[in-house]
């Protein structure tokens, strides 16, 4: 009877973890990809890269990847203009792009020391070219809304045209406001 007992708890468990990874991943509606294959995508198809730099023990992080990513328009956007890539900061595995190595070396892999240009800080979102130039590095947490004005301001290319502010305030609401992209 005990064994019995410790077999149906044990498979409830089981289920009940499974469920919870499923809902986990349910979420995620970007396509998520590594470095590397964004590098071997954009030379095969140019786009622009977004690389979420993150780390395990970041809590704004976690709450990007539960509430701002997961949004409809923002994931759409997403897909449709960049690599996206999620990047943990502390990986301890070699990351090769090109010719280039990155190691793990004094608690951080060397590929986020280079792209938050040494400004450890958590999360940071760094949007590259279709040639993996950076752009610029957005730190902090952003709710849906303001994510989606940076993630169009990046991909669509206004930031060669005008400044920010006036992105937001003119361009933004009549081109990307309700109803819209």
């Amino acid at each position: 009877m005990r064994v019995f007992l410790l077999i149906a708890i044990f498979f409830s468990l089981t289920f009940v973890v499974d469920a919870q990874t499923a809902n986990l991943h349910a979420g995620q509606k970007i396509h998520w990809m590594t470095l590397e294959e964004a590098f071997a995508a954009t030379q095969k198809e140019p786009r622009k890269i977004l690389v979420d730099v993150y780390t395990g023990w970041c809590g704004w992080c976690k709450v990007m990847d539960q509430r701002t990513f997961p949004n409809d328009k923002v994931a759409n956007f997403v897909n449709e203009k960049f690599y996206a890539v999620k990047l943990d900061a502390e990986i301890k595995d070699t990351i090769r792009i090109g010719t280039q190595k990155y190691i793990w070396q004094n608690g951080y892999n060397q590929a986020g020391v280079a792209l938050l240009q040494g400004k450890m800080s958590f999360p940071t979102i760094v949007y590259l070219d279709e040639k993996f130039n950076m752009i610029q590095p957005v730190p902090g947490f952003q709710e849906a809304p303001q994510f989606h004005q940076v993630i169009t301001f990046f991909g669509d290319d206004h930031y060669k045209k005008g400044n920010w502010e006036q992105y937001q305030k003119d361009i933004y609401p009549k081109q990307y406001g309700e109803g819209k992209k």
